[in-house]
Protein backbone atom coordinates (compact mmCIF):
# COMPACT_ATOMS: atom_id res chain seq x y z
CA UNK A 1 0.00 0.00 0.00
CA UNK A 2 1.48 3.36 -1.05
CA UNK A 3 1.41 6.05 1.63
CA UNK A 4 -0.82 9.02 0.91
CA UNK A 5 -2.25 11.83 3.03
CA UNK A 6 -6.03 11.41 3.06
CA UNK A 7 -6.87 13.73 5.96
CA UNK A 8 -5.23 16.79 7.46
CA UNK A 9 -6.26 19.74 9.55
CA UNK A 10 -5.94 21.75 12.74
CA UNK A 11 -6.93 20.55 16.22
CA UNK A 12 -8.32 24.03 16.87
CA UNK A 13 -11.08 23.24 14.36
CA UNK A 14 -11.27 19.43 14.52
CA UNK A 15 -10.70 17.84 17.92
CA UNK A 16 -8.91 14.52 18.24
CA UNK A 17 -12.29 12.97 19.12
CA UNK A 18 -13.63 14.13 15.74
CA UNK A 19 -10.54 12.84 13.95
CA UNK A 20 -11.07 9.47 15.62
CA UNK A 21 -14.64 9.44 14.31
CA UNK A 22 -13.57 10.22 10.74
CA UNK A 23 -10.79 7.65 10.67
CA UNK A 24 -12.95 5.07 12.41
CA UNK A 25 -16.01 5.79 10.30
CA UNK A 26 -14.04 5.04 7.16
CA UNK A 27 -12.40 1.93 8.69
CA UNK A 28 -9.06 3.42 7.66
CA UNK A 29 -5.65 1.84 8.17
CA UNK A 30 -2.67 4.13 8.53
CA UNK A 31 -0.75 6.57 10.72
CA UNK A 32 -2.03 9.76 12.36
CA UNK A 33 0.78 12.27 13.01
CA UNK A 34 0.16 15.27 15.27
CA UNK A 35 2.53 18.20 15.81
CA UNK A 36 2.16 21.12 18.21
CA UNK A 37 4.23 24.16 19.10
CA UNK A 38 3.49 23.24 22.72
CA UNK A 39 5.32 19.88 22.45
CA UNK A 40 8.93 19.15 21.42
CA UNK A 41 7.96 15.88 19.76
CA UNK A 42 5.15 14.68 17.48
CA UNK A 43 2.38 12.38 18.59
CA UNK A 44 1.83 9.24 16.51
CA UNK A 45 -1.25 6.99 16.52
CA UNK A 46 -1.44 3.82 14.43
CA UNK A 47 -4.85 2.67 13.17
CA UNK A 48 -5.97 -0.65 11.71
CA UNK A 49 -9.46 -0.77 10.18
CA UNK A 50 -10.50 2.34 12.07
CA UNK A 51 -9.30 1.37 15.55
CA UNK A 52 -6.09 2.58 17.25
CA UNK A 53 -3.63 -0.26 17.84
CA UNK A 54 -0.57 1.60 19.16
CA UNK A 55 0.72 5.11 19.75
CA UNK A 56 3.70 7.17 20.89
CA UNK A 57 3.93 10.52 22.66
CA UNK A 58 7.50 11.15 23.75
CA UNK A 59 8.30 8.34 26.20
CA UNK A 60 4.66 7.24 26.45
CA UNK A 61 3.47 4.22 24.49
CA UNK A 62 0.17 2.53 23.71
CA UNK A 63 -3.03 3.64 25.41
CA UNK A 64 -1.16 6.02 27.76
CA UNK A 65 0.12 7.88 24.71
CA UNK A 66 -3.34 8.10 23.14
CA UNK A 67 -4.86 9.52 26.31
CA UNK A 68 -2.06 12.08 26.58
CA UNK A 69 -2.66 13.20 22.98
CA UNK A 70 -6.30 13.96 23.80
CA UNK A 71 -4.86 16.75 25.94
CA UNK A 72 -3.39 18.50 22.89
CA UNK A 73 -5.68 21.49 22.36
CA UNK A 74 -3.72 23.00 19.48
CA UNK A 75 -1.72 21.42 16.71
CA UNK A 76 -1.65 20.18 13.15
CA UNK A 77 -2.53 16.65 12.14
CA UNK A 78 -2.34 14.51 9.05
CA UNK A 79 -3.46 10.95 8.46
CA UNK A 80 -1.42 8.84 6.05
CA UNK A 81 -3.18 5.81 4.65
CA UNK A 82 -0.61 3.04 4.60
CA UNK A 83 0.08 -0.49 5.80
CA UNK A 84 0.61 -0.73 9.56
CA UNK A 85 2.87 -3.43 10.97
CA UNK A 86 3.41 -2.26 14.58
CA UNK A 87 2.60 -4.47 17.55
CA UNK A 88 -0.99 -4.17 18.78
CA UNK A 89 -0.78 -2.61 22.24
CA UNK A 90 -4.30 -1.14 22.50
CA UNK A 91 -7.32 -3.37 23.08
CA UNK A 92 -10.05 -0.78 23.63
CA UNK A 93 -12.24 0.48 20.78
CA UNK A 94 -12.12 4.07 19.57
CA UNK A 95 -15.49 5.11 21.09
CA UNK A 96 -14.59 3.80 24.55
CA UNK A 97 -11.21 5.54 24.35
CA UNK A 98 -12.84 8.82 23.32
CA UNK A 99 -15.37 8.80 26.14
CA UNK A 100 -12.81 7.75 28.74
CA UNK A 101 -10.47 10.51 27.56
CA UNK A 102 -13.21 13.14 27.88
CA UNK A 103 -13.87 12.14 31.47
CA UNK A 104 -10.15 12.04 32.26
CA UNK A 105 -9.76 15.54 30.81
CA UNK A 106 -12.57 16.83 32.98
CA UNK A 107 -11.16 15.12 36.08
CA UNK A 108 -7.73 16.59 35.42
CA UNK A 109 -6.14 13.18 34.86
CA UNK A 110 -5.04 14.19 31.35
CA UNK A 111 -2.83 17.27 31.18
CA UNK A 112 -3.99 19.93 28.73
CA UNK A 113 -1.33 21.00 26.25
CA UNK A 114 -2.10 24.40 24.73
CA UNK A 115 -4.14 27.46 25.70
CA UNK A 116 -5.74 27.17 29.13
CA UNK A 117 -8.86 29.32 28.61
CA UNK A 118 -11.27 26.41 28.47
CA UNK A 119 -14.67 26.00 30.05
CA UNK A 120 -15.35 22.40 29.15
CA UNK A 121 -18.16 20.38 30.68
CA UNK A 122 -17.82 16.80 31.78
CA UNK A 123 -19.91 14.10 30.16
CA UNK A 124 -21.86 13.81 33.41
CA UNK A 125 -22.62 17.54 33.45
CA UNK A 126 -23.61 17.50 29.80
CA UNK A 127 -26.04 14.65 30.09
CA UNK A 128 -28.05 16.25 32.92
CA UNK A 129 -27.97 19.80 31.60
CA UNK A 130 -30.74 19.28 29.05
CA UNK A 131 -30.97 21.32 25.89
CA UNK A 132 -28.75 24.20 26.92
CA UNK A 133 -25.31 22.69 27.39
CA UNK A 134 -25.41 19.46 25.42
CA UNK A 135 -22.71 20.79 23.10
CA UNK A 136 -20.25 19.21 25.55
CA UNK A 137 -20.98 15.88 23.88
CA UNK A 138 -18.46 14.84 21.24
CA UNK A 139 -19.86 14.91 17.72
CA UNK A 140 -20.15 11.42 16.24
CA UNK A 141 -19.10 11.56 12.61
CA UNK A 142 -19.62 9.00 9.90
CA UNK A 143 -17.71 8.02 6.76
CA UNK A 144 -17.24 10.34 3.82
CA UNK A 145 -20.60 11.10 2.23
CA UNK A 146 -21.51 9.13 -0.90
CA UNK A 147 -23.63 11.48 -3.02
CA UNK A 148 -24.81 8.74 -5.39
CA UNK A 149 -28.17 8.35 -3.64
CA UNK A 150 -28.65 11.98 -2.50
CA UNK A 151 -31.67 13.28 -4.42
CA UNK A 152 -32.22 16.59 -2.63
CA UNK A 153 -30.43 18.87 -0.18
CA UNK A 154 -32.34 20.50 2.67
CA UNK A 155 -31.24 23.24 5.07
CA UNK A 156 -32.34 23.56 8.70
CA UNK A 157 -31.60 26.51 10.96
CA UNK A 158 -30.46 26.28 14.57
CA UNK A 159 -33.11 24.76 16.84
CA UNK A 160 -35.28 23.42 14.02
CA UNK A 161 -36.74 19.96 14.61
CA UNK A 162 -35.96 17.51 11.81
CA UNK A 163 -37.96 14.56 13.17
CA UNK A 164 -40.01 14.19 16.35
CA UNK A 165 -40.01 11.19 18.66
CA UNK A 166 -43.19 9.20 18.10
CA UNK A 167 -43.78 10.69 14.67
CA UNK A 168 -44.07 8.40 11.67
CA UNK A 169 -42.04 8.44 8.48
CA UNK A 170 -39.74 6.48 6.23
CA UNK A 171 -37.38 9.17 4.95
CA UNK A 172 -33.63 8.83 5.47
CA UNK A 173 -31.18 11.72 5.45
CA UNK A 174 -27.40 11.91 5.62
CA UNK A 175 -25.76 14.90 7.30
CA UNK A 176 -23.79 16.88 4.72
CA UNK A 177 -22.79 19.84 6.90
CA UNK A 178 -23.26 20.77 10.54
CA UNK A 179 -24.50 18.70 13.44
CA UNK A 180 -27.72 17.56 15.11
CA UNK A 181 -28.77 16.72 18.64
CA UNK A 182 -30.51 13.43 19.45
CA UNK A 183 -32.91 13.58 22.41
CA UNK A 184 -35.35 11.25 24.15
CA UNK A 185 -38.48 12.45 25.94
CA UNK A 186 -38.45 11.70 29.67
CA UNK A 187 -40.62 12.74 32.64
CA UNK A 188 -37.89 15.25 33.47
CA UNK A 189 -37.78 16.73 29.98
CA UNK A 190 -35.64 16.09 26.88
CA UNK A 191 -32.55 13.97 27.55
CA UNK A 192 -29.61 14.35 25.16
CA UNK A 193 -28.10 11.02 24.14
CA UNK A 194 -25.74 12.10 21.35
CA UNK A 195 -24.71 14.67 18.79
CA UNK A 196 -24.14 13.51 15.23
CA UNK A 197 -22.29 15.22 12.41
CA UNK A 198 -21.19 14.83 8.81
CA UNK A 199 -21.62 11.35 7.40
CA UNK A 200 -24.13 10.18 10.01
CA UNK A 201 -27.68 9.20 9.11
CA UNK A 202 -31.14 10.16 10.32
CA UNK A 203 -33.34 7.13 9.67
CA UNK A 204 -33.01 3.36 9.87
CA UNK A 205 -32.74 0.22 7.77
CA UNK A 206 -36.43 -0.37 8.51
CA UNK A 207 -37.19 2.33 5.94
CA UNK A 208 -36.04 -0.06 3.21
CA UNK A 209 -38.93 -2.37 4.08
CA UNK A 210 -41.39 0.33 2.90
CA UNK A 211 -43.13 0.37 6.25
CA UNK A 212 -43.75 3.58 8.12
CA UNK A 213 -42.39 3.32 11.63
CA UNK A 214 -42.41 5.51 14.71
CA UNK A 215 -39.32 7.68 15.16
CA UNK A 216 -37.50 6.59 18.32
CA UNK A 217 -35.95 9.99 19.14
CA UNK A 218 -36.15 13.67 18.32
CA UNK A 219 -33.50 15.16 16.04
CA UNK A 220 -32.81 18.90 16.27
CA UNK A 221 -30.43 21.10 14.29
CA UNK A 222 -27.50 22.55 16.25
CA UNK A 223 -26.44 25.61 14.29
CA UNK A 224 -26.93 25.53 10.53
CA UNK A 225 -27.58 21.99 9.33
CA UNK A 226 -27.58 20.69 5.75
CA UNK A 227 -29.06 17.27 5.06
CA UNK A 228 -29.08 15.09 1.98
CA UNK A 229 -32.38 13.28 1.37
CA UNK A 230 -31.63 9.75 0.17
CA UNK A 231 -33.32 7.80 -2.61
CA UNK A 232 -34.95 5.21 -0.37
CA UNK A 233 -36.46 3.31 -3.28
CA UNK A 234 -33.11 2.69 -4.99
CA UNK A 235 -31.39 1.86 -1.70
CA UNK A 236 -34.13 -0.64 -0.89
CA UNK A 237 -33.23 -2.53 -4.08
CA UNK A 238 -29.64 -2.84 -2.84
CA UNK A 239 -30.86 -3.77 0.64
CA UNK A 240 -33.13 -6.53 -0.69
CA UNK A 241 -30.22 -7.98 -2.66
CA UNK A 242 -28.51 -8.87 0.62
CA UNK A 243 -28.93 -12.33 2.10
CA UNK A 244 -31.81 -12.81 4.58
CA UNK A 245 -29.27 -13.37 7.37
CA UNK A 246 -27.46 -10.14 6.60
CA UNK A 247 -30.72 -8.18 6.46
CA UNK A 248 -31.74 -9.65 9.82
CA UNK A 249 -28.46 -8.51 11.34
CA UNK A 250 -28.97 -4.95 10.08
CA UNK A 251 -32.55 -4.66 11.33
CA UNK A 252 -31.40 -6.13 14.65
CA UNK A 253 -28.69 -3.45 14.78
CA UNK A 254 -31.42 -0.83 14.35
CA UNK A 255 -33.27 -2.37 17.27
CA UNK A 256 -30.13 -2.34 19.43
CA UNK A 257 -29.66 1.37 18.88
CA UNK A 258 -33.28 2.06 19.73
CA UNK A 259 -33.15 -0.12 22.87
CA UNK A 260 -29.84 1.16 24.24
CA UNK A 261 -30.97 4.76 23.63
CA UNK A 262 -34.13 4.11 25.63
CA UNK A 263 -32.08 2.38 28.33
CA UNK A 264 -29.69 5.32 28.70
CA UNK A 265 -32.62 7.70 29.09
CA UNK A 266 -34.22 5.42 31.69
CA UNK A 267 -31.01 5.29 33.71
CA UNK A 268 -30.75 9.08 33.63
CA UNK A 269 -34.13 9.79 35.18
CA UNK A 270 -34.77 6.97 37.64
CA UNK A 271 -33.18 4.24 39.72
CA UNK A 272 -32.22 1.09 37.89
CA UNK A 273 -35.09 -1.34 38.31
CA UNK A 274 -34.51 -3.65 35.36
CA UNK A 275 -31.76 -5.93 36.64
CA UNK A 276 -34.44 -8.45 37.62
CA UNK A 277 -35.23 -9.04 33.96
CA UNK A 278 -32.05 -11.13 33.76
CA UNK A 279 -33.20 -13.47 36.52
CA UNK A 280 -33.90 -17.03 35.44
CA UNK A 281 -31.58 -16.69 32.47
CA UNK A 282 -28.31 -18.53 31.99
CA UNK A 283 -25.06 -17.15 30.60
CA UNK A 284 -24.44 -18.41 27.07
CA UNK A 285 -21.73 -15.90 26.14
CA UNK A 286 -19.37 -14.74 28.89
CA UNK A 287 -18.15 -11.15 29.02
CA UNK A 288 -14.63 -11.07 27.59
CA UNK A 289 -15.13 -14.36 25.77
CA UNK A 290 -12.81 -14.99 22.83
CA UNK A 291 -15.41 -16.98 20.94
CA UNK A 292 -15.65 -16.23 17.22
CA UNK A 293 -19.23 -17.36 16.58
CA UNK A 294 -22.50 -15.47 16.20
CA UNK A 295 -26.11 -16.59 16.19
CA UNK A 296 -29.68 -15.60 15.32
CA UNK A 297 -32.37 -16.31 17.91
CA UNK A 298 -35.00 -18.72 16.55
CA UNK A 299 -36.97 -19.28 19.77
CA UNK A 300 -36.89 -17.87 23.28
CA UNK A 301 -35.24 -14.64 24.35
CA UNK A 302 -32.03 -13.26 25.80
CA UNK A 303 -30.49 -10.07 27.13
CA UNK A 304 -27.19 -8.23 27.33
CA UNK A 305 -25.68 -7.52 30.74
CA UNK A 306 -22.55 -5.43 31.17
CA UNK A 307 -20.19 -5.27 34.14
CA UNK A 308 -19.90 -1.74 35.52
CA UNK A 309 -17.83 -0.42 38.40
CA UNK A 310 -20.98 -0.71 40.53
CA UNK A 311 -21.80 -4.24 39.44
CA UNK A 312 -23.90 -5.88 36.70
CA UNK A 313 -25.83 -3.51 34.43
CA UNK A 314 -28.79 -4.70 32.38
CA UNK A 315 -28.37 -3.18 28.90
CA UNK A 316 -31.10 -4.44 26.57
CA UNK A 317 -33.33 -7.39 25.64
CA UNK A 318 -32.84 -9.64 22.61
CA UNK A 319 -35.77 -11.25 20.83
CA UNK A 320 -36.51 -13.71 18.03
CA UNK A 321 -34.60 -12.70 14.85
CA UNK A 322 -32.04 -10.70 16.87
CA UNK A 323 -28.38 -11.65 16.54
CA UNK A 324 -25.77 -12.00 19.26
CA UNK A 325 -22.11 -12.98 19.44
CA UNK A 326 -18.92 -11.91 17.75
CA UNK A 327 -19.38 -10.30 14.33
CA UNK A 328 -15.98 -8.79 13.40
CA UNK A 329 -17.33 -6.00 11.18
CA UNK A 330 -19.81 -4.77 13.84
CA UNK A 331 -17.98 -2.85 16.57
CA UNK A 332 -20.75 -1.99 19.05
CA UNK A 333 -18.98 -1.83 22.41
CA UNK A 334 -21.19 -4.68 23.63
CA UNK A 335 -20.76 -8.46 23.55
CA UNK A 336 -18.56 -10.36 23.80
CA UNK A 337 -15.87 -7.93 24.92
CA UNK A 338 -17.91 -5.64 27.16
CA UNK A 339 -21.10 -7.57 27.91
CA UNK A 340 -22.40 -11.07 28.56
CA UNK A 341 -25.39 -12.69 26.86
CA UNK A 342 -27.94 -14.34 29.15
CA UNK A 343 -30.69 -16.50 27.64
CA UNK A 344 -33.95 -18.14 28.64
CA UNK A 345 -33.92 -21.90 29.16
CA UNK A 346 -35.98 -22.45 26.00
CA UNK A 347 -33.52 -20.56 23.76
CA UNK A 348 -32.97 -21.98 20.29
CA UNK A 349 -30.51 -20.39 17.89
CA UNK A 350 -29.18 -20.72 14.36
CA UNK A 351 -25.44 -20.33 13.91
CA UNK A 352 -24.39 -17.73 11.35
CA UNK A 353 -21.95 -18.50 8.54
CA UNK A 354 -19.39 -15.84 9.43
CA UNK A 355 -17.20 -16.42 6.39
CA UNK A 356 -20.11 -15.80 4.06
CA UNK A 357 -21.27 -12.73 6.00
CA UNK A 358 -17.80 -11.18 6.07
CA UNK A 359 -17.50 -11.71 2.33
CA UNK A 360 -20.87 -10.05 1.82
CA UNK A 361 -19.81 -7.11 3.99
CA UNK A 362 -16.49 -6.69 2.17
CA UNK A 363 -18.34 -6.49 -1.16
CA UNK A 364 -20.58 -3.68 0.07
CA UNK A 365 -19.87 -0.18 -1.17
CA UNK A 366 -21.27 3.27 -0.61
CA UNK A 367 -24.29 4.21 1.43
CA UNK A 368 -25.36 0.86 2.92
CA UNK A 369 -21.86 0.24 4.29
CA UNK A 370 -21.68 3.80 5.60
CA UNK A 371 -24.99 3.34 7.40
CA UNK A 372 -23.66 0.20 9.09
CA UNK A 373 -20.58 2.04 10.34
CA UNK A 374 -22.68 4.99 11.51
CA UNK A 375 -25.13 2.81 13.46
CA UNK A 376 -22.25 0.90 15.07
CA UNK A 377 -20.64 4.15 16.24
CA UNK A 378 -23.92 5.36 17.73
CA UNK A 379 -24.58 2.03 19.51
CA UNK A 380 -21.05 2.04 20.93
CA UNK A 381 -21.29 5.65 22.11
CA UNK A 382 -24.72 5.21 23.71
CA UNK A 383 -23.67 1.99 25.44
CA UNK A 384 -20.72 3.77 27.02
CA UNK A 385 -23.03 6.63 27.98
CA UNK A 386 -25.34 4.17 29.77
CA UNK A 387 -22.37 2.84 31.75
CA UNK A 388 -21.23 6.36 32.66
CA UNK A 389 -24.71 7.36 33.83
CA UNK A 390 -25.08 4.25 35.98
CA UNK A 391 -21.63 4.55 37.51
CA UNK A 392 -21.97 8.23 38.45
CA UNK A 393 -25.50 8.20 39.90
Amino acid sequence: MTSKVVLSGDLSFNSLAEVFQIVGGNSSTGVLRITSKHSPHPGIIYFVKGDPVNATDGELRGLDAVYALFGWMEGKFEFLEEKVSVERAIKKGRMEITLDAMKMLDDGVIKRVGPQDFDDLSLAQARVSGEGKADAFPVIKGPQVDYLYVVEEEDFSDGTTVVTEGGHGKWIWVILEGKARITKDTPKGPFTVAQIGEGCFIGTFASFLFQEHARSATVTAVGDLRLGLLDTQQLSVEFRSLSPEFRSILTSMDARLRKITTRAAELAVKKDALTGLAKGKQIIVKKGSSQKSAFIIAEGDACLVGQSKKGPLYLLPLEVQDYFGNIPFLSTGQEPKYAAVLASKDIKVNKLDMGSLEGEYDRLQGTIKSMILSVCSCVSFTTKLAFNIYETK
